[in-house]
């Protein structure tokens, strides 16, 4: 009893992660392009992905299969708690620290190296490293570069017809407030520092907007309303997507029913987000490109599609992956991309799997020694 309630709490643990990491990346160009702010943000990516989640009930079974290690180690194995807590807790610890340096990694990545490091610590060369590639590590390699391609081919096709219905983009500048100390009032009559108030108005601050009208309706508008149903449509393939990946590590606790297992970890994804997704949120939003609302629109379009598509077809693709290289997709078609930034987060994605892997051997390990 004292191992399936610890499995209940690393699964808990990972659902809370993944949340914090990952929630709120749907509606990051909704924060990015100014559409919104960072609150708004945040509860609409909740209720999206809340959503997601409970439609995982109904559509997402092919997901929940492949992440409790069905075909990838011995059957015997996928029995045994102590493989899925040494999973959860090794993708758990991975994401949860990635979060708090404020880096947005892959969660399948990470419950992907969690069950190679307990697998090969498990079961050794009886692993299936064949279902490994060709069903999980091809479809986090391909995802991104295809989102990227995608997002940038649809943005260009996107401003070809902005252009023929005469939508033109007007340029504002996005003035604000800031105290800054005033030097030249030093002097020898006055001992104590003055402030004063000045306008800062920069190129960096400069918001998009669009003039013109799309069926009798402001243009800006109508971008503004496919913005915000883009950003729900990521959210919720992100719930659809990873609530079963989580879920699939409760499958041998029999006493705990598979929809009352989805419910649980979607109130405990949502929690994670609302505490402590803003250092992610912020990266994705601001770090990675300068964009607008309609740039925004775009990558998320090719996210949700992209995603949706995946967790239908049983494929275990990552919508961090996927919306990264989606936006950088149009920083590519801009040309503002930040190259500092995408290698950092390239670097955090190609340090996710090992670190999962090994700390969920050493977990696997230790609970197999005082088991």
């Amino acid at each position: 009893m004292t191992i399936l309630i610890l499995l209940f709490l690393s699964a808990c643990f990972l659902a809370y992660s993944n949340g914090a990491n990952d929630n709120f990346k749907g509606v990051a160009t909704l924060f990015g392009s100014g559409t919104t702010n960072y609150k708004k943000a945040i509860n609409w990516a909740t209720i999206t992905t809340f959503s997601g989640s409970v439609a995982a009930i109904f559509l997402a079974n092919e997901l929940v299969k492949n992440f409790s290690g069905k075909g990838l180690v011995p059957n015997e194995l996928i029995t045994m708690p102590i493989f899925a807590i040494s999973i959860a807790s090794g993708a758990a610890l991975t994401v949860f620290i990635a979060t708090k340096i404020g880096m947005p990694i892959s969660t399948t990545h990470s419950l992907v190296g969690a069950l190679f490091g307990a697998g090969i610590m498990a079961v050794g060369s009886q692993f299936n490293f064949e279902k490994l590639g060709g069903t999980f590590l091809m479809p986090l390699i391909v995802s991104p570069l295809m989102a990227a391609v995608a997002s940038f081919i649809a943005y260009l096709i996107f401003r070809f017809f902005r252009k023929k219905l005469g939508v033109t983009k007007k340029t504002h500048l996005h003035i604000h407030e800031k105290q800054t100390t005033d030097l030249a009032s030093l002097n020898m009559d006055h001992a104590a520092l003055k402030t004063k108030t000045t306008i800062e108005a920069t190129v960096n601050n400069k918001v998009d907007t669009y003039d013109g009208e799309i069926l009798g309706l402001s243009s800006q508008k109508v971008l503004d309303a496919l913005h915000y149903l883009s950003a729900g449509i990521v959210s919720f393939a992100r719930g659809l997507n990873d609530t079963p990946k989580i879920v699939g590590l409760l499958l041998i606790i029999n006493v705990i029913d598979i929809k009352l297992s989805m419910i649980i970890v979607a109130i405990i994804m949502a929690a994670g987000g609302l505490i402590n997704a803003k250092k992610v949120g912020v990266t994705m939003s601001r770090k990675i490109t300068p964009m607008n609302s309609g740039q925004g629109f775009t990558a998320n379009l090719i996210t949700g599609l992209l995603v949706t598509t995946a967790s239908i077809h049983g494929l275990p693709v990552s919508t961090t992956h996927v919306s990264v290289g989606a936006i950088f997709g149009i920083g590519t078609v801009t040309k503002k991309a930040d190259y500092k930034m995408i290698s950092k987060i390239l670097l955090s994605w190609l340090l996710t799997l090992p670190i999962a892997a090994i700390i969920s051997a050493l977990i696997f390990k230790l609970l197999e020694t005082f088991s």
